[in-house]
């Protein structure tokens, strides 16, 4: 398959260039597309031979559901049903944008594209090439991140042409996104809305709204063995080619055991890198040190941490050791990411 890459203007988008997108959708095809949030694989998500698709680009396990996106608020009836009230204010507050709300699913929505769930994942994002694309779609696109399963998801195009040449139809190049992972996803089928993926739009932010919220208990522990409800509450995702550890302790001792283990790594011929801070990169005695940001900007650190991890493999880095982050606010969804990617291979040097 010869896969069609073309370069928008992200606050302009060629509206031909959409149309032709929407069509490859309407037909059964498969388009890759930027949203503010990573890369979408998008499908048409009323349709099961279109989701089939997506998982086969992917390597994806069928039973991880995929997000519904649509481009409009008066849409989510077609594909949800038993919509509460919370859903609305919720809405109204951060649609469009990074959250993903779960309901149970109308009859529109085959099992398919929601893993064999009675339930379905819905967003409403906020990107232009996205908005533009959906509408031209149909109005309904079945999306997970645009990477081979297990795999960091892409932040920029270069990484989904890496993944996906030759396996769909188009890519969409908006250039590297602005929040960098993927977005929340609140249950709202559950007695208390539940957060099942932490994302930019964090606990604290919701319960200014809800009476309540619930996290679910394996977003940082990894060890639920339940169907998923979500992407990415089951599978290893988010890794590298190299063996990742994420070190977590008090700043000096975790600089000097990542020091010495990457002293003994180089001794055994392995090619090391450091994911650090800008205010420890410094310290490190890496020869390769990769710096997310400064720890004082969450938002930075979650918007580079992919391509950090896809640099990795694009240098064919064998070793890898992280520095931990502070598991509340947004940092809960970057140690999700970190520890998902690590295999929860967690070393505590305190």
């Amino acid at each position: 398959m010869n896969t069609k890459f073309i370069t928008l203007d992200t606050e302009n988008p060629d509206p031909s260039v959409l149309k032709e997108a929407g069509e490859i959708i309407k037909r059964g095809g498969l388009v890759a597309f930027p949203t503010e949030t990573v890369y979408g694989l998008g499908g048409d998500a009323l349709n099961p031979e279109s989701s089939k698709k997506i998982y086969a680009a992917k390597g994806r396990p069928s039973d991880n559901p995929l997000i519904v996106h649509i481009w409009r608020l008066e849409d989510l009836p077609v594909v949800a049903r038993e919509i509460p009230d919370i859903a609305y204010k919720l809405a109204a507050e951060y649609w469009p944008g990074p959250l993903t709300m779960i309901f149970r699913k109308s009859d529109a929505i085959p099992f398919e594209t929601t893993g064999g769930l009675d339930t379905v994942a819905v967003r409403f994002p906020d990107n232009k090439i996205a908005l533009g694309f959906i509408k031209e779609a149909g109005g309904f696109v079945a999306a997970p991140s645009a990477n081979l399963s297990g795999k960091p998801s892409p932040t920029l195009s270069k990484y989904v042409k890496e993944d996906m040449d030759g396996r769909i139809e188009m890519i969409l190049d908006g250039g590297q996104v602005g929040i960098g992972l993927e977005s929340t996803i609140i249950d709202l089928t559950s007695e208390v809305p539940t957060i099942l993926r932490p994302g930019f739009i964090t606990r604290e932010m919701l319960l200014k709204l809800l009476n309540e919220v619930d996290v679910d208990k394996t977003i940082l522990d990894g060890n639920s063995k339940a169907a998923p409800k979500a992407p990415g509450m089951k599978y290893r995702h988010y890794a590298p080619k190299g063996d990742l550890t994420v070190i977590e302790g008090e700043t000096s001792k975790v600089i000097s055991y990542i020091n010495e283990k990457t002293k003994e790594a180089v001794k055994d011929g392995k090619k090391v890198c450091v994911i650090c801070t800008d205010e420890t990169e410094d310290a490190f005695a890496a020869k390769i040190k990769k710096s997310v940001g400064s720890r004082a900007d969450e938002a930075s650190v979650g918007k580079e941490l992919y391509r950090v991890l896809r640099e990795c493999d694009d240098e064919d880095i064998e070793v890898i050791f992280s520095e931990s982050f502070d598991a509340t606010g947004f940092g809960q969804a970057i140690m999700n990411r970190l520890l998902k990617a690590a295999g929860h291979h967690v070393i505590n040097v305190d």
